[in-house]
C-alpha cells in the first residue's frame, strides 16, 4: 500500500496539484506576515479607500484600506474619566463594581468607536478646522475666562490643573480633532427641518381635548371569607417570588472618627516657618504683562530645523528690538502660537508659576520696555517683551495665624487618624479573623449590628461602601476583617461578618397568614373588576355611564379633559387619552386601576382636536425647533448607523 501511495505522488499530476495548493497557503502566511502587529488596541476600524468602495479584505486588496485603532490606553482613560463622572453625579451610591460591568464597558467603548467613525468621514470628505474656528472655539470656553472675555494667564493656569496636564500645542490639537468630528453630527442637525404639516399635526394634538364620562369604584372593602387549604397552597405555589426571606448578614466592626481625637496642639514654630514657605499664598505676587512671539519647533526636529528655528527666532527679536519696532504686528504675522497671535502675542498678567521656568526666567530680568533675546522652551524659541511691572503684596503673618492654625490642626487630625487606621490595618494583617486585638491595640470598641437585610438598615449600613462590603462573596465566605471602608471624609470603618444568613423561600407553615391575606385581597380586586367589566359592558351595550353609575350607587362626572390635566388622577387622564377616537354618535369605553386601588370606568364620547390657529407664532417657532432638534438627533444616530455599517469593525473583548 505504502509503495502504490509513494506512486501517485511522484507523477507530474502531483506536482501540479501541490503547485496550485501552495499559492493560496502562500498568500495567506504572506498576509498573516505583513499584517501582524502588537495587540495594542481594544478596537479597529478598517474602511475601503473612498475610490474603491467594494474594494475586498483579502490580501492584497486589503492593504489599501484605511485602518485606525483604539488603544488600551485611550479606552483606559475614557474610561476612567466616565468612572469621575458617574461618581461626580450619583455620589454615595456609586458602585464601582457594578460600572465594571462588561455591558458598560462594551457602551463606553462603542460610544469611542462612533467618534472614530465620524472623524474618519471627516478626513475622508476633506472637512478641517481652521485656525480662526479654532482660536474662537477656546476663547468661548468659560473655564479660559475672565470677567466674561479669554485671558491668556487663566488658559495656562487651566492647562496646568488638568489631569493628566497637557501644553496648549496638545490641547489644541484635541480639541480640533474634538471639533472636526462635531462638523458632521452639527451639520446634518442643523439640516434638519420640520414641516407645517408636522407642526399642524402636532399642535391639534397637544391642543385636543375630550368630552368624557367617568365614574370611579372605591377600593373593595377586605374580603373575609374563609380561605381553604386547596386555595391557600395553589396561591403559594404560584407566586413563590413573594414569599422569600432577604439574605441578612451580622457584623462586627470598628469605627474611627477624626472628630472624635484628641484636638492636636498648636506649634507656633512650625506657623511661621509654613508662612515664610507659603508666603505666596497671603497676598498678592509679582505680576509682569508680557507678550512673545513663538517660533515653534516639533519636538522630533532634526539639527537643520533647530538651527533654523533659532535663526528666525534670532531675526525677529532683532526686528522687534529695533527702535520704533510694532511687535505686536510681527507678532501677528510670525507668531506660531495660534492662540495669542491674533492678539499679537499678548499673553496677558502673568506671574513666575504660570509659565515654563526658562520663559519666567528670562521674564522677570527683564525691565519694562525691554524685548527679550530668543528663549528656548519645550514648545520652540520665544521671543518676549515685558511691557509692565505690577508689584506684589503680602499679608503680615499675624493677620492670617489664625487660619494657618486650623489648618494645622486638621492636618495633625488627619495625620492621627490616618496613623490610627494604618495601626488598625497591621494588627489585622497579624489576625485577619478577629476585630477584637486590633481594637484592644487602637484603644477603640467593638461594635455588633444585625441582622440586617441586603438594602435596609441604618447607621453605618445607610452607607452603600458598607452595604456592599457586608453582602460581598470574600468578606461573607472567608470571615476575615475588611480593608477601611470611608462613610465619609474622617470617618471609616472595618468590619467582618459574623453571620450570614442566605436568601431563602420562607415555608408555607411561615408565611400562612400573608398568604391567606393575599387570597382575599385578589377576591376583592376581581370582584371589583368583575364590577367595571360588567359597567363597561353596560355602557356598550347602549346604556349612558352616568345611567350605569347611578344603578351601581356611585357619581359620574361629565367634561371636557385638556390634554395633560391630570384629572382625576394622571394615569386615569392618561388611559382616556390613550383610548381610540369614538365613531361618530358612538362611545370609546373602557376601565384603569388607580394607585389607591380603586378602579375607573370611563367612557369618551368625542375628541376636539386642537386649534393650530390659536398658536403664536413664537409657540410655533420653538414646536419647529423642537421637532427640528429631535428629527436631527434621529437623524444622526441613522447616518452613525450607516457609517459603521459600511466599514469593519474589530473588537478585543477580551482587552476591554
Amino acid at each position: 500500500m505504502l509503495s502504490k501511495l509513494r506512486e501517485k505522488t511522484s507523477g507530474w499530476i502531483a506536482g501540479v496539484v501541490l503547485g496550485i495548493l501552495t499559492i493560496p497557503f502562500a498568500f495567506f502566511g504572506m498576509e498573516q506576515y505583513m499584517t501582524q502587529s502588537t495587540a495594542s488596541w481594544v478596537a479597529a476600524v478598517e474602511a475601503p479607500p473612498s475610490w474603491w468602495a467594494g474594494a475586498p479584505h483579502w490580501w492584497p486588496a486589503s492593504m489599501l484600506w484605511q485602518r485606525e485603532e483604539i488603544s488600551i490606553d485611550e479606552f483606559r482613560s475614557r474610561f476612567e474619566s466616565e468612572r469621575q463622572a458617574r461618581r461626580a453625579q450619583e455620589g454615595d451610591a456609586f458602585d464601582s463594581r457594578a460600572f465594571e460591568d462588561p455591558a458598560n464597558k462594551r457602551a463606553v467603548l462603542d460610544g469611542m468607536i462612533d467618534a472614530l467613525v465620524v472623524r474618519m468621514m471627516a478626513d475622508e470628505a476633506g472637512i478641517a478646522v481652521s485656525d480662526a474656528q479654532l482660536r474662537k472655539a477656546i476663547a468661548d470656553i468659560p473655564a479660559f475666562q475672565v470677567g466674561g472675555r479669554f485671558d491668556p494667564q487663566q488658559y495656562q493656569l487651566a492647562l496646568a490643573s488638568q489631569v493628566p496636564q497637557r501644553t496648549p500645542q496638545q490641547f489644541e490639537q484635541l480639541l480640533r480633532e474634538d471639533l472636526q468630528r462635531a462638523m458632521i453630527p452639527q451639520g446634518v442637525m442643523a439640516s434638519a427641518f420640520a414641516t407645517e404639516g408636522e407642526v399642524e399635526h402636532l399642535l391639534r394634538l397637544l391642543g385636543e381635548q375630550r368630552d368624557v364620562a367617568f365614574a370611579v369604584i372605591p377600593a373593595p372593602e377586605p374580603d373575609t371569607g374563609a380561605v381553604g387549604a386547596e386555595e391557600i397552597q395553589a396561591w403559594y405555589d404560584g407566586h413563590p417570588d413573594a414569599y422569600r426571606s432577604p439574605e441578612r448578614v451580622t457584623v462586627e466592626y470598628v469605627e474611627i472618627r477624626s472628630d472624635e481625637l484628641p484636638e492636636p496642639p498648636v506649634d507656633e514654630a512650625a506657623l511661621r516657618q509654613r508662612y515664610e514657605a507659603e508666603k505666596v499664598r497671603f497676598g498678592e505676587p509679582e505680576e509682569r504683562l508680557a507678550s512673545h512671539i513663538l517660533v515653534q519647533v516639533p519636538a522630533d526636529a532634526d539639527a537643520e530645523a533647530q538651527a533654523a528655528a533659532k535663526a528666525e527666532a534670532e531675526k525677529l527679536a532683532a526686528e522687534a528690538a529695533a527702535e520704533g519696532a510694532d511687535f505686536a504686528a510681527l507678532a501677528r504675522e510670525h507668531s506660531d502660537d495660534n492662540v495669542t497671535a491674533a492678539g499679537g502675542g499678548e499673553l496677558g498678567w502673568v506671574t513666575e508659576d504660570t509659565v515654563a521656568e526658562p520663559f519666567a526666567e528670562a521674564l522677570f530680568a527683564m525691565q519694562p520696555g525691554e524685548v527679550s533675546a530668543p528663549v528656548r522652551t519645550e514648545y520652540g524659541w520665544h521671543v518676549i517683551q515685558l511691557r509692565e511691572v505690577k508689584e506684589g503684596s503680602i499679608i503680615p503673618f499675624e493677620q492670617v495665624r489664625d487660619e494657618l492654625a486650623r489648618e494645622q490642626q486638621q492636618a495633625s487630625r488627619e495625620r492621627a487618624f490616618n496613623d490610627l487606621a494604618s495601626r488598625l490595618v497591621d494588627q489585622v494583617y497579624k489576625n485577619p479573623t478577629s476585630l477584637a486585638p486590633a481594637a484592644q491595640a487602637a484603644g477603640l470598641q467593638v461594635q455588633r449590628i444585625g441582622p440586617v437585610a441586603r438594602g435596609a438598615g441604618e447607621g453605618i449600613f445607610s452607607s452603600p461602601a458598607v452595604q456592599r462590603a457586608a453582602f460581598s462573596e470574600a468578606l461573607v465566605e472567608d470571615g476575615t476583617v475588611s480593608d477601611p471602608i470611608e462613610i465619609a471624609p474622617g470617618h471609616s470603618v472595618l468590619l467582618r461578618v459574623v453571620g450570614h444568613e442566605p436568601e431563602r423561600q420562607r415555608p408555607l407553615s411561615e408565611v400562612a397568614q400573608q398568604v391567606i391575606a393575599a387570597v382575599r385581597r385578589d377576591r376583592a380586586a376581581r370582584a371589583a373588576g368583575e364590577q367595571a367589566a360588567g359597567m363597561v359592558a353596560a355602557i356598550e351595550g347602549g346604556k349612558s355611564l352616568r345611567e350605569v353609575a347611578e344603578a351601581a350607587g356611585l357619581q359620574a362626572a361629565e367634561l371636557e379633559l385638556p390634554r395633560g390635566m391630570p384629572v382625576p388622577t394622571a394615569e386615569a387622564a392618561q388611559a382616556m387619552f390613550a383610548a381610540p377616537a369614538p365613531e361618530e354618535g358612538g362611545k370609546s369605553v373602557g376601565h384603569v386601576a388607580l394607585g389607591d386601588g380603586s378602579l375607573l370606568v370611563y367612557a369618551v364620547r368625542k375628541v376636539i382636536p386642537g386649534d393650530p390657529a390659536e398658536a403664536s407664532a413664537e409657540q410655533r417657532a420653538a414646536l419647529r425647533a423642537q421637532l427640528g432638534q429631535v428629527m436631527g438627533s434621529e437623524d444622526v444616530d441613522a447616518l452613525v448607523e450607516a457609517l459603521r455599517r459600511a466599514v469593519r469593525i474589530t473588537v478585543a473583548e477580551e482587552r476591554l
